[in-house]
């Protein structure tokens, strides 16, 4: 199992490596987000051992079960929320993670806001767009994007980047293009996107965050096969 897991490792460098240099940028200008939702520990240290270190987490109260006695002895690690959270999960999300990615309504803005005030250093932000406009996706609508970059700052709420996911069934690279030149016009410099399948085309477009997860790990776990993680563990 371990051997799987850093050989995945090894292989998406590779191939950052290799679209890097087709697309004339520097590797250090690209940072891997290991995606490690859903893996317990046992498939997380032989990556965390590989040298990856930084990784992305879906939900709050999963990551808060297993990343404190993963990252003891590693002060560098940085974790990434990659999921939708939900306002009531701030607080603990705040605590725990080193970049919010999914930061997509004003609800959730204002509940940031509020741990701001409340003297609560803020994690790096990145604000999710909806760049396919799809109806079950979370995300700000790619028009309103200034203005809700806008509104944040206004609370007190500044954003680093953005991120995003094309439409699973189209070609990513207009979606990839639109992402790009919203993280333009905004002035920011965290563009977040690309995933296993996708991410070489990322890189071309600009990517300085990519997230993959089963390139790295194989196959998630089943929710039912996971053992405690299935019993409620996950919220």
């Amino acid at each position: 199992m371990q051997r799987q897991e850093c050989d995945g490792l090894s292989s998406v460098r590779e191939r950052i490596a290799d679209a890097a240099r087709a697309a004339g940028r520097d590797v250090a200008d690209i940072a891997l987000v290991a995606v490690s939702k859903t893996q317990d520990a046992a498939a997380i240290a032989p990556v965390i051992a590989a040298g990856q270190r930084v990784f992305g987490e879906n939900r709050v109260q999963e990551a808060s079960g297993k990343w404190p006695a993963l990252r003891v002895g590693y002060p560098d690690i940085r974790l990434h929320l990659v999921g939708a959270l939900q306002s009531n999960k701030v607080k603990d999300a705040v605590a725990l993670f080193d970049r919010i990615e999914s930061v997509d309504r004003a609800s959730l803005v204002d509940a940031l806001a509020k741990r701001r005030e409340k003297g609560d250093a803020l994690p790096s932000l990145l604000m999710q767009v909806n760049v396919g406009e799809e109806p079950q996706k979370s995300g700000a609508p790619p028009a309103e994007a200034e203005a809700f970059a806008a509104w944040a700052a206004a609370r007190g709420v500044h954003f680093d980047g953005v991120m995003g996911v094309p439409p699973a069934s189209e070609d990513p690279t207009p979606y990839f293009a639109l992402l790009r030149s919203i993280r333009d016009r905004l002035g920011l410099s965290v563009l977040s996107m690309g995933m296993s399948g996708d991410f070489e085309t990322a890189i071309a477009f600009g990517a300085t965050d990519i997230r993959v997860g089963s390139a790295i790990f194989g196959a998630r776990p089943r929710a039912d096969a996971l053992g405690v993680w299935s019993r409620g563990l996950i919220a």
